[in-house]
């Protein structure tokens, strides 16, 4: 059994995977525990479970075999959902230097390994952000510096991972930072008096040289889980310590001075070791798999078809779902209603809607911005692109003329896209079908993962299937999973019979 706690747009979706799995979700927010008859604890987590800042998917992170043991079912809820490790989890503690100063931070080069060196995983290079604000000193260019990632970010986003110069360990409930006293860190001003008494009465005192930071969950948390917080926080700063001096850097005194993060002259941490309290997971969700998150949170609530797909679109669409739920309860056998969505929220004629390929590796390759040419009730999206001069079209090997007009056609949920490329006097030169995870058009952004494999219709007519052997590499590597694989195989087959 796992202790999860969840937040974000698919907390309730999977507070009920959780429970029905035989998992434990704790600090549940008021809403999880009004939707359900179940008793949620206070203790501190095993792995914590965030909706990403874009809302395509979740971040995981926390003990590493207990994020072992739910990864897969993060990835349960359809065919195009898909994991990668993060490679900096937050609390990490990482070595880098500096390689370039900006505004308000600078940006640091990282060496980690590909699960945050919880398995040894070979070094790759990792960009951070360090805010000046998270550092007492001056720093620049060329600069080693320790730092402890505070937020991380998912593969598919252009952010940097959130650095911090100051060492902090801990959980939930309290957290441990090199200093003196305590905190109560409550902005209800009784709440926190009655938990600073509480505290003292119990005697929880952080160890010499550290100080305690106390969170709002520790307000409803009962005794045992104050002790077990505090506990856990200082054997985090204990195998910190015991890191440092097994590496020799340890200090003499005893205490955060002796190689916990405290900083030297230079505003870095100072004989922090290199370590990775936490293993994380970042899982992005497509249209199949919101679809399965909806199945789930309709167990618990009223939930209308798409909720998810529209939460992810947009904050003022997730407030529109909200709305309309609390004012009635959707038949369940509803179909998603598209043309509501998009008359309410976008995308309408005229509108710029960027592309958004992802790649199953995790990357995110954005195809540049079209201009919407017409939308149809059925969730067709239609885009047009005027092409620059120079080079080839990928794959059709014909050249790209100025004035060439790319039209490509966007249909919600299905599992492939057809972009015609127009000479300037109308003439076809070659189409080039994209087999891809169910298309999502939101309001910005029409989105998916790329699956490799396409077909194409040359201006003879001839048609060709290609990248097969790219699909069966980027299986091979982990990326894409054999189902979806298949499925892909057998787009692309039906494909090539009706073109």
């Amino acid at each position: 059994m796992v202790r999860a706690r969840v937040r974000g747009i698919y907390a309730t979706a999977l507070t009920a995977r959780l429970l029905d799995a035989g998992h434990e979700v704790v600090d549940a927010s008021g809403p999880i525990r009004r939707r359900f008859d179940a008793e949620f604890g206070t203790e501190p987590p095993d792995v914590r479970i965030e909706t990403s800042g874009d809302r395509q998917g979740i971040g995981a992170s926390g003990d590493p075999d207990a994020l072992g043991a739910v990864r897969e079912f993060l990835t349960g809820v359809g065919r195009d959902a898909l994991a990668w490790p993060d490679p900096t989890p937050p609390r990490t503690v990482l070595d880098g230097e500096v390689t370039e100063t900006l505004g308000g931070g600078a940006v640091v080069d990282l060496r980690v390994g590909d699960d945050g060196g919880a398995t040894g995983a070979p070094a790759a290079a990792t960009e951070g952000y360090l805010p000046y604000g998270d550092i007492d000193a001056r720093i620049e260019t060329g600069d080693p510096v320790r730092v402890q990632v505070r937020e991380s970010a998912a593969p598919w986003t252009d952010r940097r991972p959130e650095l911090a110069g100051r060492l902090r360990v801990g959980g939930d409930l309290v957290a441990l930072e090199p200093g003196s006293g305590t905190r109560v860190d409550v902005r209800d001003d009784e709440a926190a008096r009655e938990l600073a008494g509480m505290l003292d009465l119990l005697d929880l005192n952080p160890p010499a040289g550290w100080r305690a930071v106390w969170r709002p969950p520790a307000v409803d948390a009962d005794t045992e889980a104050l002790t077990a917080g505090l506990d856990a926080a200082v054997d985090a700063a204990e195998e910190l310590r015991a890191a440092t001096e097994a590496d020799g850097e340890g200090g003499a005194d005893g205490g955060a001075g002796g190689g916990l993060g405290v900083l030297d002259d230079r505003g870095r941490l100072r004989d922090a070791p290199l370590a990775a309290p936490n293993a994380g997971v970042w899982v992005w969700f497509g249209r199949e798999s919101r679809g399965g998150l909806d199945d789930a949170r309709r167990t618990a609530t009223a939930t209308m078809p798409g909720h998810h797909r529209v939460k992810a679109g947009s904050s003022d669409a997730s407030a529109g779902v909200d709305l309309a739920e609390a004012l009635c309860e959707p038949a369940a056998d509803a179909e998603f209603p598209f043309a509501v969505v998009a008359d309410a929220f976008g995308p309408r004629e005229g509108d710029a809607l960027r592309i958004d390929h992802g790649k199953p590796d995790g990357r995110l390759i954005t195809l540049g911005e079209a201009t919407v040419t017409g939308v149809d009730a059925d969730g067709t999206v239609t885009v047009e692109r005027e092409m620059s001069g120079g080079g080839t079209y990928d794959g059709l090997g014909v050249d790209r003329e100025a004035g060439d007009v790319a039209e490509t056609s966007l249909k919600e949920g299905r599992w492939w896209y057809p972009t015609t490329y127009r000479g300037r006097d109308g003439t076809v030169r070659g189409t080039y079908v994209n087999v891809c995870t169910p298309v999502e058009v939101f309001p910005d952004a029409a989105r998916y993962v790329d699956l490799h494999v396409d077909v194409m219709k040359h201006p003879d007519g001839t048609v060709e299937r290609v990248d097969d052997d790219e699909l069966a590499e980027s299986v091979a590597a982990g990326h894409t999973p054999e189902p979806l694989a298949e499925k892909a195989r057998s787009v692309a087959s039906a494909l090539e019979n009706a073109l």
